[in-house]
């Protein structure tokens, strides 16, 4: 009531003040009025025409080592051109409307052509586009703008690029809120200028950088590295899995890639993407959620010097070579290298090579090519003579074998109806001259003495022959072997014969006979073999250590029996009839032994299928390092894989000349001299 009494009262200036505060307030109520009641529904469809996704995002994959930190498995930048469909939105509508246009002109004709007489004007206003129609022309229209804009960069980049209207449809009809890939990973340097150069002629299209698998190397250690696959599909372990979109990710299928995908692979990371109610991203609107981990380092005990010798080797050994080669440290069961050939590149696994894709695909897909087989732990392979090293301890254990007596033998050996050839020839044989001759009739008539097949099996067990070796595991075959039981019961003598020379019923792995030379050269301790050394952040921090030699058994046999067989190993290398003499190595002594393993093929012996064999040690007076080494259809042992073996061992010097430098003490400075 004062304040109206006050306003009674001829006071100009009171009055204009209330007016100013009546009409503000007048505005506020106004503007709360507008917003709470009229822009309501507003406000509404446009939240509902928003909605937040979330995007999966792959971690970078932790690097695969060698044993002195060289890159075997590495990331590179990959430029891939992607294009982004809410910057086409327009364009899509246009092409829409006049294709729309278009065909409502040529239905109405249609039309006026089965009436027999033209449509009024309002008979036009009404005539209305079936909605299949319409949905099919949107489809159509949207697809023949992104095919355009694909030949027109096809054209400038001078690279042909496939895209069909399924896949188009399938990505704009699930993942339109991401770019869709258009040339993913493979750009080189010309392209990426020009597109660079170009990059505003056309829209939508823009330069994404992502991190890509790459193996420097290509083939080198394929098989022992192994490849990746496409999977989009979360990672086990993984927190969140109900991604509304997933970015292109890959998983370890083989080797250790696949056997140490959970450590590699890192955890992916989160971003949200708003997009509005047609499904399109809304431009500059994204956020991190939660940033993907990088994955772990895994470093191998392989060392990437000596690894290029045995691939190099191996596939100098004969054209379209099939074989394996292992090196292993003879004191703690150290894989230092494992060759398979035929190889692959794995990178192609990754990105094929549009120019050699089929013929690449082809091979990937031959079964008698066999590939994607590591013939070092996943083949089962006769032994031949090497197993003769095995016979030999277990006719020393016996008491049967007297290395200095004297064999003659005819140059075959009959069992039952059986005739056993031998290219030893006829003669008279000690051991030494046996082992080096590698003469058949001498191990099978040890091999039928009493009690030395009971120890051959027992001395097969004790290297766990037969088993797998848990390397790799799903990724190698046990090989066959046979049991006390078995040779007690449906045996013969001609079974006990095929043994004694590595054949018959008993399969082996290159990895399985590097384990066995290492306990001959070590004096009897059989490893488990190693390929992991650890595995370790980016920074070098060691996150898990595997430990180095774990015994998983003894050979249990005498120092003496060891020595004379080392001296029957060192006669296949050194003297003038050994059937290894060409490994010779200077400055060495190497102990070893060649074998060739007879192949049945439609009930007949086919040599182009033999395997040929060389099992080693090195030096022998004090055995660091076993090589093994195998080829289908090779010539012989001492041909076709003593060479082989020759050329790693050359490696193995150079390394332990390199050892020796780097450990040295370095020279005193000249001051300190002249003291």
């Amino acid at each position: 009531m004062l304040v109206f009494d006050q306003l009674k009262k001829n006071d100009s200036q009171l009055r204009v003040l209330a007016f100013v505060v009546l009409a503000g307030m007048l505005v506020l109520f106004t503007g709360l009025w507008w917003v709470q009641l009229v822009s309501t529904r507003h406000f509404k469809v446009k939240l509902e025409d928003q909605s937040i996704r979330s995007v999966r995002i792959p971690a970078v994959r932790g690097k695969i080592l060698d044993r002195d930190g060289r890159v075997l498995a590495d990331n590179r930048p990959a430029y891939n051109i992607d294009l982004f469909m809410e910057e086409l939105s327009t364009n899509f509508q246009s092409a829409y409307n006049a294709s729309l246009a278009r065909t409502k002109t040529n239905l109405m004709l249609a039309k006026e052509a089965q009436l027999g007489h033209k449509l009024t004007f309002r008979e036009k206003e009404r005539f209305a586009v079936p909605k299949v129609i319409k949905d099919e022309l949107k489809n159509e229209s949207r697809y023949e703008v992104v095919s355009n804009l694909v030949a027109s960069l096809s054209s400038r980049l001078q690279e042909p690029i496939a895209l069909t209207q399924k896949d188009f449809e399938r990505h704009y009809s699930i993942a339109r809120a991401l770019p869709m890939p258009i040339l993913p990973y493979s750009l080189n340097q010309v392209q990426l200028a020009r597109f660079e150069e170009q990059s505003a002629v056309e829209p939508g299209l823009d330069l994404e950088i992502q991190p890509m698998r790459y193996y420097p190397y290509g083939p080198l250690a394929a098989h022992l590295l192994g490849y990746l696959q496409h999977d989009n599909d979360s990672a086990e372990g993984e927190k969140k899995t109900n991604y509304n979109y997933r970015l292109p990710d890959f998983v370890g299928a083989t080797g250790i890639e696949g056997l140490f995908d959970g450590d590699l692979h890192g955890a992916a990371g989160e971003k949200s993407v708003v997009v509005n109610y047609l499904g399109y991203r809304q431009p500059n609107d994204e956020s991190i959620l939660l940033p993907a981990e990088p994955g772990l380092n895994v470093v191998l005990t392989v060392d990437l010097d000596i690894q290029k010798a045995a691939d190099a080797a191996l596939q100098a050994a004969q054209a379209n070579v099939r074989g394996a080669v292992v090196v292993m440290d003879a004191q703690n069961g150290d894989v230092i290298a494992m060759a398979s050939a035929p190889t692959y590149d794995p990178n192609h696994r990754i990105h094929p090579d549009p120019t050699t894709m089929q013929v690449e695909n082809e091979r990937w897909t031959d079964e008698e090519l066999g590939l994607q087989r590591n013939r070092a732990i996943y083949e089962n392979y006769h032994p031949g003579s090497i197993f003769k090293i095995l016979v030999a301890i277990a006719g020393l254990e016996q008491g049967t074998l007297n290395p200095e007596a004297v064999y003659k033998s005819e140059g075959f050996y009959i069992v039952g109806r059986r005739r056993i050839g031998d290219t030893a020839g006829a003669g008279e044989f000690d051991f030494n001259r046996a082992m080096a001759k590698s003469s058949n009739p001498y191990f099978i008539n040890e091999g039928l003495k009493p009690g030395v097949l009971e120890k051959i099996i027992t001395l097969g067990h004790r290297l766990h022959l037969g088993e797998r070796t848990a390397i790799m595991p799903h990724q190698e075959t046990p090989g066959n072997f046979p049991s006390l039981k078995r040779i007690s019961s449906d045996w013969h003598d001609g079974d006990t014969a095929n043994i004694s020379i590595g054949q018959g019923a008993i399969d082996v792995t290159p990895i399985q006979m590097a384990i066995m030379g290492a306990a001959v050269a070590n004096g009897g301790k059989v490893f488990w073999p190693r390929l992991v050394s650890r595995i370790e952040n980016a920074d070098g921090t060691v996150v898990e250590t595997f430990p180095e030699g774990r015994v998983r058994d003894f050979l249990g046999v005498s120092q003496r029996t060891l020595r004379i067989v080392h001296k029957g190993m060192l006669a296949d290398t050194e003297d003038v009839e050994g059937t290894g003499r060409k490994l010779a190595v200077p400055g060495w002594h190497i102990a070893g032994k060649t074998g060739t393993a007879q192949v049945e093929k439609n009930g007949r012996v086919d040599k182009s299928e033999q395997n040929t064999w060389f099992l080693s040690f090195a030096p022998e007076d004090n055995p660091r390092y076993v090589v093994v080494a195998t080829v289908e259809g090779g010539a012989s042992g001492g041909l076709t894989c003593v060479p082989i073996a020759h050329a790693v061992y050359l490696a193995l010097q150079a390394r332990d000349q390199h050892l020796q430098k780097k450990s040295a003490p370095k020279p005193r400075g000249t001051l300190a001299a002249a003291q």
